[in-house]
């Protein structure tokens, strides 16, 4: 081959490796938008009811907007802090301070978080318990294995999950889960092993069991019972996890509903966070029986006749 034949073929293989990298650039630049593309949210179980009701009206706002849920215990959310596909994560806390310096140092992105609601973790009972009222006290004599009574203890795991964190910190505060819990894959199959076995008692979400306006959920409540822990301001009283009462934090077992966004541009994961700061989520989250923690809820003296 002469030289100028090759010097022809450099150039040609020059320009394909310059247009391929241009390509892959190009590529990479592709950002989705606040109203289309597609973004990837990791988010704890115990919170799918009113996450899904989230989504169903931003999704009617934006139909281009494709926002991938998954659902997961809280530990695997709090693992994907670091998963930089994963732009959104919701969970029951936000990162440390060494989880913040990993995101900066692995991922390069800034981080920001915020407490959207707070909910309650609802005590579960078969419709015909003899047991319904319960204390702290109780509740954690019943998950260190401590108890008098012959009741069966189920959460929705045995560890990784939001439930179990916060029973372990909140309520255990340093002992140990006894051989006597069982642990259930999910909320629903907690839900459905208090259904048939009448000594067990159960914890989940109240966005699972706590909406009035939701059939589902209706349907679901007929099948087990809602059993009431002590006020924490009125010893003797017992109280549901009820709206007002998360708000006044009587009922005892209060948590928050936090989102980290770690976006390297502003784009749908964004957008989506904002919705649920913002009016239309905060009321999702209201109609949800859960508490808003970013808009204001009125309450109203009533007298019922």
């Amino acid at each position: 081959m002469s030289w100028t034949g090759q010097m022809v073929l450099i150039l040609l293989g020059l320009a394909f490796i310059s247009l391929t990298s241009c390509s892959n650039h190009a590529a990479q630049k592709v950002r989705s938008r606040f109203d289309s593309g597609t973004v990837y949210v990791s988010c704890d179980e115990s919170f799918k009811p009113v996450i899904d009701a989230q989504l169903q009206v931003f999704k009617a706002d934006y139909p281009n907007a494709n926002v991938v849920v998954q659902y997961k215990p809280e530990a695997d959310c709090l693992r994907d802090f670091l998963v930089d596909s994963i732009e959104l994560v919701i969970a029951t806390r936000p990162y440390s301070k060494r989880e913040k310096a990993l995101i900066s140092d692995s991922l390069n992105v800034a981080t920001d978080f915020t407490t959207v609601a707070y909910d309650a973790i609802a005590v579960l009972v078969h419709p015909q318990a003899a047991d319904s009222l319960f204390t702290v006290g109780e509740i954690r004599d019943l998950l260190a294995g401590k108890s008098k009574k012959a009741l069966i203890p189920v959460l929705d795991g045995l560890k990784a999950t939001s439930t179990v964190r916060f029973m372990l910190d909140s309520v255990l505060r340093g002992q140990s889960l006894g051989k006597n819990v069982v642990a259930a894959p999910s909320s629903r199959e907690v839900i459905d092993y208090i259904a048939r076995t009448p000594k067990a008692v159960g914890f989940v979400g109240i966005e699972w069991v706590g909406n009035a306006d939701d059939t589902a959920q209706m349907a679901l409540l007929k099948r087990v019972r809602l059993a009431r822990m002590e006020s924490t301001d009125s010893v003797g009283g017992f109280v549901l996890p009820v709206q007002y009462l998360i708000y006044t934090r009587t009922y005892p077992l209060i948590r928050s509903l936090v989102y980290v966004l770690k976006e390297k541009e502003q784009g749908l994961a964004g957008s989506f966070a904002n919705f649920l700061r913002n009016d239309r989520g905060q009321l999702i989250f209201r109609r949800a029986y859960i508490f808003p923690a970013l808009r204001p809820f009125y309450m109203r003296d009533a007298q019922t006749q």
